[in-house]
């Protein structure tokens, strides 16, 4: 399992309007939700075995705020880990501002890492866990950021990626080290460093494998259904 921890990936259809887990693939921008519109995002939230608020006038004031943050930013709902952050809003609030710095990774005021090695980062952590809902939600959104198709599949099948380009591969062994052996040598630390611009892409880097995994873990531990129809991705790796 160790090899095999660092081969993942994560994925948002290519057809629909949405992002990865469920927030808009848009340039981050506020603009003040409705009550209707706040009222209909808690309605149709979907879930597995930690219960959500089922009525927006029902929840707590501190639940509440964190919904219209939410949906006064870049995302377009409260699905998927969101959902589940809402029955701790105060840890929710902090998380979910974390997460988003990676998931808009390459615009301003968010993670230096270029979108697709970003992507890589996240889709590695959902691998390592097999969180399904988390793959399901980004690999596809992966692809459409450049990382490769062929990459994508070998991290879901926990296989190292064939004919890599050389900032994926430096990125890709440093995740790899990083998760399998709870260390990263000298070498991969120096070649990650490289292609990343510093030590600041390091930092934003780890950060987003570390949110993200948390947002995995999340999924887990839910056992947050896949959307109707759609087949498991993720076999457990030993």
């Amino acid at each position: 399992m160790r090899v095999h921890l660092l081969t993942v990936s994560v994925v948002a259809l290519i057809g629909l309007a949405p992002g990865p887990l469920g927030f808009a693939a848009q340039t981050p921008a506020a603009s003040e939700p409705t009550l209707e519109q706040l009222r209909e995002s808690v309605a149709s939230l979907r879930g597995g075995r930690i219960a959500r608020p089922t009525s927006y006038d029902d929840m707590t004031p501190e639940q509440q705020s964190f919904v219209r943050g939410i949906l006064s930013g870049p995302r377009r709902d409260i699905s998927g880990s969101l959902g589940v952050m809402m029955v701790s809003p105060g840890f929710g609030e902090h998380a979910q501002r974390a997460i988003a710095y990676g998931r808009f990774a390459g615009q301003d005021g968010y993670s230096s890492v270029p979108p697709r090695l970003s992507e890589l980062a996240i889709l590695m952590g959902a691998r390592a866990w097999s969180a399904d809902y988390a793959w399901h939600a980004h690999h596809q959104y992966a692809v459409r950021m450049g990382l490769g198709a062929d990459v994508v599949e070998a991290v879901r099948v926990g296989r190292r990626p064939a004919n890599m380009e050389p900032d994926v591969e430096a990125v890709y062994d440093f995740l790899h080290e990083l998760l399998a052996d709870k260390r990263v040598s000298d070498a991969t630390f120096e070649a990650a460093r490289t292609v990343l611009g510093g030590d600041r892409g390091i930092v934003d880097l780890v950060g987003t494998l570390g949110m993200y995994q948390t947002v995995a873990m999340l999924m887990v531990v839910d056992q947050f259904p896949l959307p109707d129809g759609v087949a498991p991705y993720l076999e457990r790796l030993e």
